[in-house]
C-alpha cells in the first residue's frame, strides 16, 4: 500500500474527535509493519491523550522498525499532556511519514528534528492540503493569534432574513434547522448580538444533535438583555458570556453574575458596535479557536466590514417575500470590484433548502 493510503486512514480516523478536541488540533495517527496495520488512534478529547499515544498503547507487537503516519507533526511541548515525540523516538520506528507541519510555534519543525537526530527517516506533506482543510480552524489560531470566524445566516431567495415586519420564524426547514445546530457543536462559541435574544429568546444549544454545546456570546452594549432570557439559564448546560460597557447597569450586572452569568466588560468602538477585532483577539486568549456568528444583521455586517470573517454558511429557502430585512447591511461597497469574493467548498440540498458553504478569499 501507499504512503497515500495509510495517510487517507489516518484523516478518517482524525474527523472523529470532530467537535470535542479544539482549541487542539484533530489527529489521526495509524502504525504499518509488515506491510499491514497493526495499531491506530486519533485525539478523542481536549485534555486526553493524543492520536500518537493512542496508537502506540494500542499496539500489541513491538513497534521497531514500524512506519506511523500521523496527519500532523507530533508535538514537541508540555501541555495538557507530556511531548508526543518523546513517546515517539521511544518507540524506535524506523519511519514516521507526516501529513502537514505543526503551525504552533511552539512546535514548527521541530519534533521533525529531534526524529531525524535519532536515525528515524521522515517524509513530510503527504496528502497535505487535505490535512489543511481538516484543520484550518486551528491553523487560523496558530498562525494569527485570532479565531477562526464562520457567519452563518437563512435568508429567503432574495435576501431577506425577516419580513418587513420583522417575522423570521421559520425562513429554514427543520432539516437546515438541525444542520444549524451541527455547526454550533463545531465551534468553540456562538455569537449574537442583543436583537436576535429580544427577538427570538433563542437557546444557542446544540440540542437536536449529539455534541459540545458553544459557548454562548451576547454582544449587549448597554446591558437590556430580559433576565428571563433563555440563554441566561440552565449555566450547567451551556455557558454564556454577556459583553456590555464597562458603566452600563453595574446593579443588573451583578444580578446577571449571580445567575452564574460571565459579564465581559469592553469599551465600544465607533457608532454602537463595539472593536469586533478587539474582542475577538479578547476571545482567542481565553482559548476560543473558533466562533460562529449567527446574528442579527447588523453584527453580520459588522462581521464582514472589519473583515474578519473566514467562512461562510448561507442557507437559502426557496421563498420570496419582498420587502424586508437584508441580510447584510451597507459594506460601503460602490464599486463591483470591491466586492467581498467566496470560493465555495461545498453547495447541498437540505430538504426544500440550498446549503452554500464557502470560504472569504
Amino acid at each position: 500500500m501507499s504512503d497515500e493510503f495509510y495517510m487517507k486512514r489516518a484523516l478518517t480516523l482524525a474527523r472523529k474527535g470532530t467537535g470535542w478536541v479544539s482549541p487542539n488540533p484533530m489527529v489521526g495517527a495509524v502504525i504499518v509493519k509488515y506491510n499491514r496495520i497493526i495499531a491506530e488512534g486519533w485525539h478523542q478529547r481536549y485534555g486526553e491523550a493524543h492520536a500518537e499515544i493512542n496508537a502506540i498503547r494500542a499496539a500489541k507487537v513491538p513497534l521497531e522498525g514500524a512506519t506511523l503516519y500521523v496527519t500532523l507533526e507530533p508535538c514537541h511541548h508540555h501541555g495538557k499532556t507530556p511531548p508526543c515525540v518523546e513517546s515517539v523516538i521511544a518507540a524506535q520506528f524506523e519511519r514516521v511519514v507526516i501529513g502537514m507541519v505543526d503551525p504552533n510555534p511552539l512546535v514548527a519543525g521541530k519534533s521533525i528534528r529531534a526524529m531525524k537526530n535519532q536515525g528515524i527517516y521522515i517524509t513530510t506533506g503527504v496528502l497535505e492540503q487535505d490535512c489543511r482543510e481538516l484543520n484550518e480552524t486551528f491553523i487560523k489560531y496558530m498562525e494569527t493569534g485570532m479565531p477562526y470566524v464562520t457567519v452563518k445566516f437563512a435568508q429567503t431567495l432574495d435576501g431577506r432574513i425577516a419580513t418587513a415586519t420583522g417575522h423570521s420564524q421559520w425562513i429554514s426547514g427543520e432539516k437546515s434547522r438541525r444542520y444549524a445546530h451541527q455547526l454550533r457543536s463545531l465551534h468553540d462559541a456562538v455569537l449574537v448580538g442583543s436583537g436576535t435574544v429580544f427577538k427570538d429568546d433563542p437557546e444557542l444549544t446544540v440540542r437536536h444533535v449529539k455534541g459540545r454545546n458553544p459557548l454562548r456570546i451576547v454582544i449587549d452594549p448597554t446591558l437590556e438583555i430580559p433576565l428571563d432570557a433563555k440563554i441566561l439559564h440552565d449555566q450547567d448546560q451551556a455557558r454564556t458570556l454577556i459583553v456590555t460597557r464597562p458603566q452600563a447597569a453595574p446593579a443588573k450586572q451583578k444580578h446577571i453574575q449571580a445567575m452564574g452569568v460571565e459579564i465581559l466588560t469592553v469599551s465600544q468602538g465607533k457608532g454602537n458596535i463595539f472593536d469586533l477585532k478587539t474582542l475577538f483577539a479578547t476571545l482567542a486568549q481565553r482559548k476560543i479557536s473558533s466562533i460562529l456568528v449567527e446574528g442579527g444583521a447588523g453584527l453580520i455586517t459588522s462581521v464582514f466590514r472589519e473583515g474578519l470573517a473566514d467562512r461562510v454558511v448561507a442557507i437559502v429557502a426557496p421563498k420570496i417575500v419582498g420587502d424586508g430585512l437584508n441580510t447584510v447591511g451597507n459594506l460601503g461597497i460602490t464599486d463591483m470590484n470591491q466586492a467581498l469574493k467566496l470560493s465555495f467548498k461545498k453547495i447541498s440540498r437540505s430538504g426544500p433548502d440550498v446549503i452554500l458553504d464557502g470560504r472569504v478569499t
